[in-house]
């Protein structure tokens, strides 16, 4: 299969290496500094591009790649406040995108678990929820789109939670998440019920990046026979 990838950073790097493994064809790599290469032969032939940059870029990237025809598996986070209005042009336009806080396939596992712990923790009040998350210093958002998503989740099952919010902001309603950054770590994210009598805490750890790389191909390979709009959820049919 012919890909594209927007944005060049580490992630683009692994994901070009992941995918020449497994078989396919990079055919065009655009970054800061030939942004004009969206208007290309060599991009138009793309069956998926794969976006990964930032928060600001992403949409116009995600629109750009739309307007040559080509699909898009997006793993940027800290957009979610417009992704209705892209999935608003995605199905007046017919286009198709791929979107994932995290592409991990434990991750996705890990917030499948805490949905169904949330459902049961909804019976015993007494239980203070907290989310934690650690990640390498060169990220740019906080907290992390796989903290917030697990927040989301969370509170959908909670009846006394609504939404979340970012230490050291706290509201009682809300489930608070602390944001550290330190070194090079990939990815810690622990969530902690909390209660006078004892403590209950479920942790993901990311041992490297080739989980997300990896499963951003496994999403563009699903991709190549589909229009609208998939998620992991749609993939792993969890």
């Amino acid at each position: 299969m012919n890909l594209a990838i927007i944005g060049y950073g580490k992630m683009g790097q692994l994901l070009e290496r992941i995918a020449k493994q497994r078989g396919h064809k990079i055919v065009s790599i655009i970054d800061t500094h030939n942004v004009a290469d969206f208007d290309s032969d060599a991009f138009r032939s793309a069956s998926v591009a794969f976006e990964f940059t930032t928060p600001q870029t992403a949409v116009d990237n995600i629109k750009r790649a739309w307007e040559q025809n080509v699909k898009v598996v997006c793993g940027t986070t800290g957009w979610a406040s417009a992704l209705p209005s892209v999935l608003e042009t995605l199905r007046s336009d017919g286009k198709s995108l791929f979107w994932a806080s995290n592409f991990s396939v434990g991750v996705n596992i890990f917030w499948a678990i805490n949905r169904k712990m949330a459902r049961l923790m909804n019976r015993f009040a007494q239980y203070e929820v907290d989310i934690e998350e650690i990640h390498h210093i060169h990220k740019k958002d906080a907290p992390s789109g796989t903290a917030v998503t697990l927040a989301e989740v969370v509170a959908d099952e909670l009846s006394r939670k609504n939404g979340w919010t970012l230490s050291p902001q706290r509201e009682h309603d809300k489930i608070e998440i602390t944001a550290i950054r330190q070194g090079d770590v990939c990815g810690i994210h622990t969530i902690r019920y909390e209660s006078h009598e004892d403590t209950i805490t479920l942790t993901h750890e990311a041992k490297s990046r080739e989980g997300f790389a990896l499963g951003a191909v496994v999403a563009a390979e699903f991709m190549e026979d589909k229009e609208g709009y998939f998620t992991m959820d749609d993939l792993l049919q969890l």
